[in-house]
């Protein structure tokens, strides 16, 4: 786990008031003791499969999955500088990520796209999670996928939780 106090605070805060302005449908899905916290979010360790959508000009969804990090109390990922959804991204920030392991778990968070550089001082931490989860399972052959790749964290407007451990 990588948050601190004010990261827990803060994605405690999206969370709650995610849930305030939520519909009578979701909520009756979402009870209170479904829910999961920031703490437990912040659980969430190593890379975990996230569907990130993003939309073309003309407004149609894109889906396609992504490695995503949690870190510092929000989900990270990469891709290719030229993929089409960091194309998206640059034209169109605003995204969702669902992460969806099985029936058990899901967390949906809509929000914006930041670009952010893996080289710059203020991301070093990130970088080093990065390398601490991606060199024991391919080794040096994923270097170069950190060179060339192009990151991204999503600034979380809504965040969405729900936990089912008996379903598992």
């Amino acid at each position: 786990m990588h948050e601190r106090p004010d990261d827990l605070a803060a994605l405690q805060a999206v969370i709650d008031d995610s849930y305030a302005n939520a519909t009578a449908h979701l909520l009756s899905i979402h009870e209170a003791e479904r829910r999961l916290d920031a703490a437990a979010v912040a659980e969430l360790t190593g890379m975990r499969l996230l569907v990130l959508a993003t939309t073309t000009r003309d407004g149609r969804p894109i889906t396609g999955p992504v490695d995503g990090v949690f870190h510092r109390g929000r989900f990270h990922f990469g891709s290719s500088p030229d993929s089409v959804r960091f194309r998206h991204i640059r034209e169109r920030p605003e995204v969702s990520v669902t992460h969806l392991p099985g029936e058990q778990l899901a967390i949906t968070v809509h929000g914006t796209a930041e670009i952010i550089d893996v080289d710059a001082p203020e991301h070093a931490e990130f970088r080093q999670t990065l390398l601490d989860i991606y060199l024991p399972r391919y080794g040096d052959a994923w270097l170069p996928i950190l060179e060339s790749g192009t990151f991204a964290r999503v600034n979380p407007r809504r965040m969405f939780t729900f936990s089912m451990p008996e379903l598992a």
